[in-house]
């Protein structure tokens, strides 16, 4: 039972580091395609690019750090 939850626990750790990637390249797209122009009625591009490229970032390092911890706790 122990050897399902590392798995699962793993999975969740490496899906927070693929999102964290999506973000931050998203994030980037923003930042220079949407220059000066409304995003969904959100806000300039650009700054939503800029929220996205810092969670990301964010998100990817999270994930990181979990898949160490998990992988040095012996749970995955």
């Amino acid at each position: 039972m122990a050897e399902k939850q590392g798995i699962g626990l793993a999975v969740i750790a490496f899906g927070v580091y693929i999102i964290g990637g999506i973000g931050t390249f998203g994030g980037l797209a923003l930042i220079f395609f949407m220059k000066n122009k409304d995003l969904l009625g959100w806000g300039e591009g650009r700054s939503i690019g800029y929220l996205f490229l810092c969670a990301g970032l964010c998100l990817s390092i999270l994930g990181v750090l979990l898949m160490r911890i998990f992988r040095n706790r012996g749970m995955a």
